[in-house]
């Protein structure tokens, strides 16, 4: 009775096996494989592009030199000139839905205010306009707290 079950079990065990790794094993032809742009390929772990919507200023601090991040401060001008974040663009929250054609469509934009409030509404703000924006949480008072570089 045992050798009869044994070489159905064995049976079922393989079908079972080959029917699960038939669809894992199968490479695509060369034709049918996508193209990889090796720039992409040797992009850096922390793609601008991939970002959650908000980041820390650690994260900003990290990403703000890069060629495809554009960094909006939307604080007030006094605020602005009391210190920001080195090479930030300013355009007050007050004015941004006015002067969204100053901001570049083809970079990441990081918004940046005191707090984080007045950029968590210009980064929604930036969003449904199209934008692929993010909000710094903590604002200036995280990123200067931090001890990162400011422009006066």
């Amino acid at each position: 009775m045992t050798m009869k079950r044994y070489p159905q079990f064995l049976l079922g065990a393989i079908f079972i096996a080959a029917v699960a790794l038939s669809g894992c094993g199968a490479a695509a032809s060369p034709a049918q494989a996508p193209a990889v742009d090796a720039a992409a390929a040797a992009a850096p772990a922390a793609d601008a592009l991939s970002l959650p919507v908000e980041i820390n200023a650690t994260q900003l601090n990290e990403i703000r030199n890069r060629d495809d991040v554009y960094v909006l401060d939307v604080r007030e001008d006094w605020e602005y000139q009391s210190g920001h974040v080195p090479g930030a663009a300013w355009i007050p929250l007050g004015e941004l839905s006015n002067r969204l054609s100053e901001v570049p469509t083809d970079k990441t934009v990081v918004a940046v205010c005191r707090s984080g409030n007045r950029s968590g509404q210009a980064t929604q703000i930036l969003r449904q306009a199209g934008f692929d924006a993010h909000n710094m949480v903590g604002g200036m008072n995280s990123y200067a707290g931090s001890g990162f570089a400011v422009e006066k």
